[in-house]
């Protein structure tokens, strides 16, 4: 049971979820907290991003707040003690006590690491973090390290992709176990050709699913705060998002598991995401601007949607507006 919050149960990449409301990537940038979020009404957890070698992101300040558009701009830099002190660091908190929900890690590009060598990077972050995660994401959409985003490109995230699925693969077989689902974050600030090709090799690639969407560099006018360089989230980002879901859901008839992540507040911007086509469903900026409990509110609101719209399940909701 999880704490505070009416369960809503659904699966997704061969994973059981109490709820589908994740805690985005981001808010627990070194997974210091991975056991106590449940209480919080989540799900399931993100942490992370954690790149192959220890960074200390971008200079202060680095995070800003625009009460009158509910968003948040930062430029953090995957700021992260690397892949081998958080391996220390997440071994100890398991030994004493682990999260009963499933675990996402976030991997992200060092900043030293050229592209040309990107896919070193990634895949040794994951190997080292392997036994922590019950799914990995793949972020080459983060606007706050140099050239990240032109990872998205297809050989170049195909490249990426095939480095951590071998990972995967020898991890998988050496423990006995399944590979862990790996699924790809993408940029809202992708055109639809470009959001359509990174789908075709996250597909190509036997990926698990596509989380929609990072930050974006757009901005909803000019004032002090939105003048700051850095990715935007919250409020302004919800159509953007559900328009890329949108897509994405039509462009894969479906058949691509897709996490929604932008601007969700209440049940309404929830639903909304289901309707596009979201299985899974993340939050950051609204822990900030509508308080801790958020989470339970939006699971109370969507089994009273799911009871007026008559479905039996969460996963029959999913792509609901594209049948109506």
């Amino acid at each position: 049971m999880i704490y505070g919050s009416p369960p809503v149960p659904t699966e997704s990449f061969g994973l059981q979820f109490e709820n589908p409301i994740g805690l985005a990537a981001g808010m627990d940038k070194k997974g210091e907290n991975v056991q106590n979020w449940e209480h919080l009404g989540f799900g399931w957890i993100e942490i992370g991003g954690i790149t192959l070698h220890g960074q200390d992101g971008n200079p202060k300040p680095r995070m800003f707040r625009s009460t009158k558009h509910n968003a948040l701009i930062n430029r953090m830099g995957f700021n992260n003690p690397g892949s081998e002190l958080m391996a220390e660091s997440l071994a100890k908190q398991k030994a004493k006590k682990w999260a009963s929900i499933p675990v996402g890690i976030n991997l992200g590009k060092s900043k030293i690491t050229p592209n040309e060598e990107a896919e070193q990077d990634y895949a040794g972050t994951m190997e080292r973090l392997w036994g922590f995660a019950d799914l990995f994401v793949v972020n080459v959409s983060s606007p706050n390290t140099p050239n990240l985003r032109e990872l998205q490109s297809g050989s170049e995230l195909d490249r990426i992709l095939t480095a951590c699925n071998s990972v995967n693969a020898n991890a998988a077989k050496v423990t006995g176990t399944s590979p862990k689902p790996i699924l790809v974050k993408i940029s809202p600030d992708l055109s639809d050709d470009q959001l359509k090709a990174v789908a075709d090799t996250a597909i190509a690639q036997g990926c698990a699913g596509i989380v929609a969407t990072n930050t974006t560099t757009a901005r909803p006018g000019e004032d002090k705060v939105m003048n700051q360089s850095g990715g935007l989230s919250g409020k302004p980002l919800r159509n953007r998002s559900t328009e890329v879901i949108h897509l994405l859901y039509a462009h894969t008839n479906g058949n691509m598991p897709i996490v929604g992540v932008g601007g969700i507040s209440d049940v309404e911007s929830a639903w909304e995401k289901i309707g596009a086509g979201a299985s899974l469903l993340q939050l950051y900026s609204a822990m900030v601007f509508e308080g801790p409990g958020v989470n339970k509110a939006i699971n109370k609101g969507l089994n009273g949607k799911l009871k007026a719209h008559g479905y039996r399940c969460l996963a029959d909701a999913v792509g609901h507006s594209h049948r109506s």
